[in-house]
């Protein structure tokens, strides 16, 4: 049980600290807003669908795993 404790304990203080970071930072300047992404705005309505930013973090988070597989 103490192989997966500290893992679990790394990734609770990374989302914490990501969580607090957004919190006092609610913007993030590149998320929403790459070329692709879906944005309708009409008065009294907004849609965003951020499908290209959602496709590179996919392969961004992708990449980062196959990088913490291969060196296990």
């Amino acid at each position: 049980m103490d192989s997966l404790a500290k893992p679990l304990m790394l990734l609770g203080g990374l989302l914490v600290a990501i969580g607090l970071w957004l919190h006092w930072n609610p913007s993030v300047p590149f998320l929403g807003r790459l070329p692709g992404d879906v944005r309708i705005e009409r008065p009294g309505f907004r849609f965003d669908f951020p499908i290209v930013t959602c496709l590179v973090l996919s392969v961004a988070l992708s990449a980062v795993f196959w990088v913490i597989g291969r060196l296990r």
